[in-house]
Parts: structure tokens; sequence; C-alpha cells
């Protein structure tokens, strides 16, 4: 666990500084044999799912592969979700209610290609800036990431690059802003995971090597009033809701109940500094 003046210094980082920072050695070995032995087994049988940002790549897009609702596909992603420290670091940074909005993996292998300089969900289509609230501002973030790395990551198996404190320019980068900004990688060890504000400019790299995959697993967490990417309550399996600990109800919405029918509501006063009122999730069957 972090103190809290750690947890304050890692804030700064995200909102003031750089944007990202690596913490290293998070998972055991054996942790991350596990997870990368499940992502491995789940990238081969299912080749075929949906990506982000390869857009100038669909001649090698197959060489790009993402593994998507990752709490349905082993007990080491729950764990995983649910790190004490990610989860101090997201409550100092999104509020203490904060959901999770996605677990997945993306694994890249020999000569894979990297992705556009982007920014994350759900700032991620701001290229269409009238679609956004007038005056967005970094300095209400919406958005924290955490990759675990499940190789090590190196400037030729297609480390992360990343323009360090461009999370203070709140908008969509352009090829010509990738120029003009100095960019650095995001190295590591297996382990490690690099903890960045999605609004961060950055992007998977070309994997150049001729035998060396570069896989990770990749979470998001979102504010509570965010919707998320992947669908949680529908999409998690029923038994791990009902056994779902405190800190995973959390992530996956249970403590925030809206969007609701407020006309099927029973009366009384159900929000305010002083109700007694409170919501009671009810988990639904989607098996």
């Amino acid at each position: 666990m972090l103190s809290k003046t750690q947890v304050e210094t890692y804030v700064d980082e995200l909102l003031n500084g750089k944007g990202y920072f690596v913490l290293p050695q998070l998972f055991s070995v054996e942790e991350i044999k596990e997870a990368r032995d499940l992502i491995h087994h789940y990238s081969d049988k299912e080749t075929n799912k949906a990506t982000h940002f390869q857009g100038k790549n669909e001649d090698k897009i197959q060489l790009q592969r993402r593994v998507w609702n990752l709490l349905n596909k082993g007990d080491i992603f729950i764990k995983m979700v649910q790190h004490p420290v990610l989860m101090q670091i997201g409550g100092a940074f999104l509020g203490d209610e904060f959901c999770l909005g996605s677990i997945a993996a993306n694994r890249l292998l020999p000569g894979g290609p990297g992705q556009e300089a982007h920014i994350d969900y759900p700032y991620w289509d701001m290229y269409k800036t009238s679609s956004f609230p007038v005056n967005v501002t970094p300095t209400f973030p919406m958005n924290l990431q955490a990759t675990i790395l499940l190789d090590d990551f190196t400037v030729e198996n297609g480390a992360t690059a990343v323009w360090p404190g461009t999370q203070k320019e709140c908008r969509y980068p352009t090829e010509e802003d990738t120029k003009k900004f100095p960019s650095e990688r995001m190295l590591g060890k297996a382990g490690d995971v690099a903890v960045f504000f999605g609004l961060t400019w950055h992007a998977a790299s070309d994997n150049t090597t001729t035998d060396s995959d570069r896989s990770a697993i990749l979470i998001q967490y979102l504010p509570k009033f965010i919707k998320p990417l992947e669908d949680q309550k529908r999409g998690v399996r029923m038994d791990i809701q009902k056994n779902a600990s405190e800190a995973l109800q959390q992530l996956l919405g249970f403590n925030f109940p809206y969007p609701i029918i407020l006309d099927q509501e029973e009366g009384g006063s159900a929000e305010g500094r002083n109700s007694k009122k409170q919501h009671a999730y009810e988990v639904s069957e989607n098996e």
C-alpha cells in the first residue's frame, strides 16, 4: 500500500507532470505467467476481434490481437483489476466510487504495426470537437489507464510511445503534433504497471522483432458517472457478479444506480445529503 504522500505525488504527476509513471513489479512472476498464458490461449483462439487506432494498417491488422471482457476469462484478471495500489491511485484521481470501463489485453506479434497517436476513452473521438462540451479541461480527469506488462517492453518489440505533458493540451493529436512534441517510450519489465492519464498522447509502436511477442493487460478506470466502454453488468458472468468483493462491486458499477426509471421508484427522497433511502442494486440474470 502507498502512503498519502506517495499517492498525492502520483496524482500530481498525472495532472501536472509527464502524465504517466511506471510502478515496478506490482505483480509476481507466477501471476504474470498465468495471465500471459491465458492471453495467448484466447488470442490464438479468437483472432478476429475489434481493435482501435489501426486505420492505416489494415494489411497487418491480424498481427495485433485483442482479448476483451477478461473478468470472464480467469480469476487472475479479477485479482489484477482490484489491486490495492491501483485502487488507491484510482480513488484519489477519479473519486473513491470510480468504476471499471474495460479490462482487455493487447498482443502485438512480431512484425505487428504500431498505432496512430491517440487519447483514450471517453476522450478518444475528441477529433470531433463539436461533439464535446464547451471548455473541456484536463483538470477534471475522466480516465485513468493501467497497463500491466506481460512481457518486457523494449524499443524493438513495440513499447508504448508517449508524449509527456500532453495531457495538458486536452485535444486529439494531429500527425504534425507528433513531430513537434518530443516523445519517449514506456519501457519496463514484465510485472511492471504503466499508469497514465488517458488524455496523454500515446501509441503502441511497431514490433520490429522477428521472434518477440509484446503483450499487456489494458485496464481503463472511469469516474462513476461515465458510461463504461465494456458493458460490465451484462457482460460479466453471473457467478462473478454474485461473488464479487466490495471493491469489485464498486468497479462493476453496483454502487451507482443510474440510469433508472424514476417513475417506477418507490416514494421518498432518494438523493441528498440528509436522505436515508439507499438504492439497492439488483443483479440481473445475464447468462
